[in-house]
């Protein structure tokens, strides 16, 4: 486990402080779950901190073993500035409106079948939900997005396989969207702008055409550590039948198959209702916890900490946390409280399929605090 700490010289420029020089990186050893101790010589090559309107965490090496270079892709660009005239008329996608629309009323009758579904099947239902969920919080999000840990083959390959059934596009597309969000957040180039309101940010984005600047933007960005990644790729070749299998056959046959479950509860319930949770979970991240909630470390973003949020998107609700320190894989300071998947990354490292794991010291969560929080936080 990383832990950067502040340090080094400061060079001055119009936008940021550039720590350029990093004259002490905090290397610790850290016991694991078996009494091990182990090392970590810091990666980091420099640390920016931009102050002002922003300031965040960046130019750390990429986590993908595959690749040498630094990148910054997942990083607020503090140098974008939308050009002011008429915005672009939305183009809605009816097919999507349609799609979306058949499925939560599905979903809602799932929810009138509840009482009749077997114990069995309600047990089934929130293995699917998890599952699926880790495929985007630890997968998609933490992993692939931020590079915040590094994982072995078999949890890459189990993440990758865990993200096709939560359907929510494939690894590459999810990565290259999220990095944007975080590099052009809450403008013109944000594939979901909360700026354009809760229903654009929560579902309203993926009902229309994405706006040229996100296709623009989105074109532009350092992915190669991603198609140097031969699970992301071959999922994203075999998307659609994996998704076919993993997200909708797969949950509905097991119950039916193995203990009798009607196929119709078996459908509507693990299968509908489950993945129609999972979506809006994953939504509530950016519609809610961009309105509603306190900004402890940076008050100048609408980035929130929402625990709401971060018990349905099992961790993903210490939002304004994790906009301000984006490499950090627990994405809060407060452990795996409400965190599910800082807990799993945790039990992948005590088995070592999982290391590398990259945290903020509290020194540099305290002074960030004291310099732009909105005067919420409470540490522990």
């Amino acid at each position: 486990m990383k832990l950067v700490g502040l340090g080094g010289i400061l060079s001055a420029s119009p936008n940021c402080i550039i720590l350029n020089e990093i004259r002490r990186l905090d290397t610790q050893k850290i016991h694991s779950l078996d009494g091990r101790t182990c090392s970590h010589q810091s990666n980091c090559d420099h640390f920016y901190s931009c102050i002002g309107n922003k300031e965040t965490v960046t130019s750390m090496k990429a986590m993908a073993e595959t690749t040498t270079t630094t990148t910054t892709e997942d990083v607020y660009d503090d140098a974008y500035e939308e050009k002011q005239g008429l915005a672009s008329p939305s183009q809605i996608v009816w097919r999507n409106v349609l799609l979306m629309t058949f499925l939560h009323i599905g979903a809602l009758y799932g929810l009138t079948l509840l009482p009749s579904v077997s114990f069995l099947t309600l047990i089934w239902t929130g293995v699917c939900f998890t599952v699926s969920a880790l495929g985007i919080t630890a997968g998609a999000h933490r992993l692939w997005s931020h590079r915040s840990y590094k994982a072995s083959l078999p949890l890459r390959i189990f993440l990758a396989v865990a993200n096709t059934m939560a359907f929510q596009n494939d690894v590459y597309e999810w990565a290259r969207d999220h990095r944007a969000h975080h590099k052009f957040s809450e403008t013109d180039a944000d594939p979901h702008n909360a700026r354009r309101g809760f229903f654009f940010a929560h579902i309203g984005w993926l009902l229309v055409r994405k706006h040229p600047k996100v296709i623009e933007k989105g074109r532009k960005l350092e992915l190669t550590d991603l198609k140097a990644d031969w699970v992301v790729m071959f999922q994203r070749r075999h998307y659609k039948l994996s998704v076919m299998v993993m997200c909708f056959l797969f949950p509905t046959l097991v119950p039916w198959y193995f203990w009798g479950e009607s196929l119709l509860n078996s459908y509507f319930v693990p299968c509908l209702l489950r993945y129609t949770v999972v979506l809006n979970a994953t939504w509530l991240v950016n519609s809610a916890a961009h309105m509603w909630g306190m900004r402890p470390y940076d008050n100048s973003i609408n980035p929130r900490e929402n625990k709401f949020v971060a018990f349905s998107a099992i961790g993903e609700g210490f939002h304004n946390y994790h906009h301000t320190f984006p490499h950090d894989y627990a994405t809060s300071e407060f452990g795996s409280r409400l965190n599910l998947t800082k807990a799993f990354i945790d039990l992948m490292c005590f088995f070592g399929l999982a290391n590398d794991c990259k945290r903020v010291t509290q020194e540099t969560i305290i002074a960030r605090v004291q310099r732009t929080g909105d005067g919420s936080h409470k540490s522990g």
